[in-house]
């Protein structure tokens, strides 16, 4: 391998890393918590942008992933790859999975999270796998 190559895969992972976008559900909260009360998602979405510094992975906050029976959500995609929907995270232990399964995400080249190496939150998790726009299922 020439230091061209080298170059090259590096500039392709960086490329996939910052096409890769975690969304946090900042309007989760647990059953039975105060209304009024600081909400765990918003939480959970400081603590993976935190987690993500330096990355390359963007990190989004968004309203309401409609996943309200099964918060602590998040949502990840990148382009061309499919989008990943978990549930059941918890604020103060799962930003650094969130972080590392969007890594795994952005190095898939057939844009499969892969399930070996994903981290437990996010195999317990899963809510949901969706395909990119333009997929079509092979006959």
């Amino acid at each position: 391998m020439t230091l061209t190559d080298i170059a090259q895969d590096t500039k392709s992972e960086t490329e996939a890393a910052l096409s890769t976008t975690i969304y946090v559900c900042i309007t989760c909260r647990r059953p039975g918590d105060p209304e009024d009360a600081p909400r765990p998602g918003t939480a959970l979405a400081g603590a993976t942008a935190r987690a993500a510094e330096g990355t390359g992975v963007a990190v989004r906050r968004v309203r309401c992933l409609a996943n309200c029976k099964r918060g602590l959500s998040a949502a990840m995609k990148r382009d061309g790859a499919w989008t990943y929907v978990f549930g059941d995270l918890v604020a103060t232990r799962d930003a650094a999975a969130l972080v590392e399964g969007a890594r795994l995400l952005a190095d898939a080249a057939d844009g499969l999270m892969p399930w070996r190496g994903r981290p437990e939150p996010l195999k317990r998790g899963l809510i949901a796998r969706v395909p990119p726009l333009d997929f079509e299922e092979a006959e």
